[in-house]
């Protein structure tokens, strides 16, 4: 430890609020990480797999702890530090922070009302007590006991959520009773929380139909700031998970998003929240705004500072710390208005179903985006299972966007949809090659008949695996590209063989080398035997040629089998 500088201790340092660190350094203090106690489940060590995962993204030295087998000891041990502060990195710390905090006379919020910040059945009944909006729910272990609440109720959609967990973990939709049993049945035999735990509670609520949003605060002496906005998609997978497509940064306020930034401050007040961060999940309907859910600590998705900074100037761990250690510049905070400086997006990539996948061609693909400003996929070391997106955890990897044009950010999100829907293998590849390889002169008789076709348009390129003869247009082979100058009427690409011994990274990248080519209201063609080569094949060259902002143009009548682009 060192013993020059006072602890903030940071419990349970995950996805955002791994920004934590640098901001405690940046602030003279030391920091150390309390790691809470993991589950012994196959769900759990994966859980713990993740967060050693984290560790490996924070740039800075930190030390670090681990709650003992008592709180008792956990207590003395923490005791001993003498921390300045204790803040949670995520949502399993918050019980801890709040409890330590307490017991140690720091800063943080009221130890009673733990239950109403972490349980989701406890935050709507802190509600109903406020006389604020709420949703009905009751909690279950079995079967039996959901058909009863459901048939008194006289329920048709409902929600079925863990009390306790995070990232849409075992969450599903359900539209009607029959749904609602099949679920049950399911996550009663075997579900696991976000971190392990088979708890075997959970909540049934009646689904809200609305628009969802999180709004972000953080408070200091009871009262609370908006740090950000985000309006986020959700989408349900065939089996009635809930999974996250995307969010995206409400710049300015439209028609019902000032009540709800009122209400967010209600149940604040209700909760109990005196200090620190409210991660609120919100819905508004035709009634107006309701809580999903809060979670008393940074927002997740793994958002760097700099990501967040560029967005609204400031970052939500850096604002935290502010509410506890510098009150006179929270009020200054608080007086002014919300502003954003740019708008911001993040993509979840959804896993359409198990997969072995060896790469992810999107790596190479996204960083040309103009709004581009990170891409997190998840680790590929050789071969790796990708299962079905089931909640956030599961999600095989991110995009952040951020940008001053909201046109440009809305593109660049679309496209990757795009991408996910049409063209998958460009996100998660098998590199398992399909077509078979064919004699140089089948391939060289497969094109022949565009040769004439392409030569009207000027001065071409043909990069080509098979040199054709008594054809006067510059051919090269994918190997002696780097030696091509200058800029070309049209491209063609014959790259069969070369493609089918590639990596599907190798092939994207060869692929951007080639069609860079063409200059500006020149063309580029695809013939088949080379689209086939690649990942999702037309689709995926498509998508490729697209990331160039190259335009695909209308096939002409009688011309089938060729990929036809302009470049702008």
């Amino acid at each position: 430890m060192n013993d020059n500088k006072r602890n903030i201790i940071v419990v349970e340092c995950i996805s955002t609020g791994t920004n934590f660190i640098e901001d405690i350094i940046n602030r003279g203090y030391n920091p150390v990480v309390l790691e809470p106690k993991m589950i012994d489940t196959e769900e759990g060590k994966e859980y713990q797999k993740m967060v050693y995962n984290e560790y490996k993204r924070i740039n800075y030295d930190f030390d670090i702890i681990y709650e003992q087998d008592t709180y008792e000891e956990t207590l003395e041990m923490v005791r001993k530090l003498d921390p300045l502060l204790i803040v949670a990195g995520n949502e399993k710390g918050v019980i801890l922070t709040t409890k330590l905090s307490h017991d140690l006379g720091l800063l943080g919020n009221p130890i009673e009302n733990i239950d109403a910040m972490t349980l989701k059945n406890e935050m709507h009944n802190r509600l109903k007590e406020y006389g604020i909006r709420y949703i009905r729910g009751k909690v279950v272990d079995s079967l039996e006991d959901a058909i009863e609440y459901y048939d008194s109720e006289n329920l048709k959609e409902v929600v079925i959520k863990p009390t306790y967990s995070a990232g849409s973990a075992s969450v599903r939709i359900c539209a009607n009773k029959e749904e609602m049993v099949e679920s049950l049945k399911q996550l009663l035999v075997h579900s696991a929380n976000y971190y392990g735990d088979n708890d075997n509670k959970f909540l049934i609520q009646k689904r809200i139909n609305g628009e969802e949003y999180i709004v972000n605060t953080v408070s200091c002496e009871g009262k609370h700031r908006v740090t950000l906005i985000w309006k986020y998609a959700k989408v349900k997978t065939s089996d009635g998970a809930i999974v996250y497509d995307s969010c995206e940064t409400v710049n300015e306020l439209r028609i019902g998003e000032a009540e709800m930034v009122e209400y967010a401050y209600q149940v604040a007040d209700a909760i109990g929240i005196q200090y620190g961060p409210v991660h609120g999940e919100y819905m508004i309907d035709e009634n107006g705004p309701v809580l999903i859910e809060v979670n008393c600590r940074p927002c997740g998705a793994n958002m760097d500072a700099g990501f967040l900074n560029r967005i609204s100037g400031q970052h939500e761990t850096d604002s935290i710390l502010d509410s506890y250690l510098k009150p006179e510049l929270f009020r200054v905070n608080y007086s002014k208005p919300y502003k954003l400086y740019a708008y911001g997006a993040i993509k979840l990539f959804i896993v359409p179903n198990d997969i072995i996948a060896n790469s992810s061609p999107i790596d190479n693909i996204s960083f040309r985006f103009k709004s581009h400003y990170k891409t997190s996929m998840a680790e590929i070391i050789d071969d790796r299972l990708f299962h079905k997106t089931e909640d956030l955890h599961t999600s095989c990897g991110l995009v952040y966007l951020v940008h001053e044009d909201y046109d440009v950010v809305e593109d660049n999100i679309n496209f990757l949809r795009d991408i996910e829907k049409r063209a998958f293998s460009l996100i998660l590849s098998k590199n398992k090659k399909e077509s078979e390889e064919k004699d140089d002169e089948t391939y060289l008789n497969e094109l022949k008949p565009f040769l004439d076709m392409v030569s009207i348009y000027g001065t071409g390129l043909i990069i080509t695996d098979q040199i054709i003869e008594g054809v006067d247009i510059l051919q090269c082979i994918p190997q002696d590209i780097d030696k091509i100058n200058g800029e070309f009427d049209f491209v063609l690409l014959n790259l069969n063989k070369s493609y089918m011994k590639e990596s599907d990274d190798n092939i994207v990248n060869l692929s951007f080398e080639s069609l860079s080519r063409v200059k500006s209201g020149g063309y580029v063609f695809i013939p088949k035997n080379t689209y086939e080569q690649i990942p999702s094949k037309r689709n995926g060259m498509e998508g490729i040629i697209q990331t160039l902002d190259l335009k695909i143009e209308v096939p002409p009548y009688g011309i089938n089998d060729i990929i036809i682009a302009s470049k702008r």
